[in-house]
């Protein structure tokens, strides 16, 4: 199990929700390789409106339902492990935002594994 306290860097990474990697969904393959890496955790939260680079609106309002609203993957670990993933962010995210900063990490507990 990943021991985390402390310093630690935050990578945040705004892809579109129909962004597809090898018929997956981009967020799906990061959080997957993320896990593969041995990376402390990765979490997708899913946007309710916003606009990027490209300044189209996405909403999930009724009347303009947009089926490719903001999607959000988070991940934290040390610096040296968040840095070494980087290259692979690269790779997957073609359009989007990838951010990079500093966090402290105050409780990191998992579940006891079922025996």
């Amino acid at each position: 199990m990943t021991r985390l306290t402390g310093r630690a860097r935050r990578v945040t990474i705004f892809v579109g929700e129909n962004d597809i990697w090898h018929h997956k969904p981009v967020y799906t393959e990061i959080v997957h390789r993320a896990h593969k890496a041995g990376l402390a955790g990765a979490s997708v939260f899913r946007g309710i409106e916003g606009f990027g680079a490209s300044s189209l609106i996405h909403t999930q309002r009724l009347l303009s339902l947009s089926e490719d609203l903001p999607v959000a993957v988070v991940i934290v670990d040390s610096e040296e492990r968040v840095r070494e993933f980087l290259p692979q962010l690269d790779e997957l995210v073609a359009e989007g935002l990838v951010i990079l900063d500093d966090c402290e990490v105050i409780r990191y507990v998992g579940r006891e594994k079922a025996k």
